[in-house]
């Protein structure tokens, strides 16, 4: 199966870079892993939110295909467990799901069509964080529930 990690601007913190690309080499022994990161948008000022979500949202449904299985990052999304994290995962495998694109949105979340398009959200928290940080917890994430599908002593009951 193939993970697709589908998020606006790049991370311009190193520390934040560091952590991810330790747990982007861990995960290669898993899957299938890529990150596609979309530009941020040049001249927002002129934009209202609304404006800036459906521009977003354009880049964001580019990098998804129809096949693809796809779930946001959102705040209001359905919170799990490590454990249950790592359920929904094997379940998406043992169902034949060749991609899951996860998509973090923008500053001020998703277009109309993005929420259209998804087959779920998922929160990480009720705690607000920085879209950088969001990056390097999702992908420890993701990394944990592979330990957990595969009965590594990575994650502790």
């Amino acid at each position: 199966m193939k993970i697709d990690l589908v998020l606006v601007g790049k991370s311009d913190q190193k520390y934040l870079q560091e952590g991810i690309d330790i747990y982007l080499k861990r995960l290669k022994h898993y899957c299938q892993f890529e990150m596609k990161v979309i530009p941020d948008l040049k001249s927002t000022k002129s934009l209202s939110e609304e404006q800036q979500k459906e521009k977003e949202g354009e880049l964001i449904m580019n990098q998804i295909k129809d096949s693809d299985f796809v779930i946001l990052l959102d705040e209001r999304g359905e919170s799990l467990s490590s454990v249950d994290f790592a359920q929904l995962i094997e379940k998406r495998q043992v169902a034949g799901t060749r991609k899951i694109s996860f998509v973090i949105g923008g500053p001020y979340g998703f277009s109309k069509e993005a929420y259209a398009k998804a087959n779920a959200k998922l929160s990480l928290s009720a705690m607000t964080f920085s879209h950088q940080m969001v990056r390097l917890l999702f992908i420890e994430q993701l990394y944990r529930a592979f330990t957990i599908i595969n009965g590594e002593p990575y994650h502790h009951k």
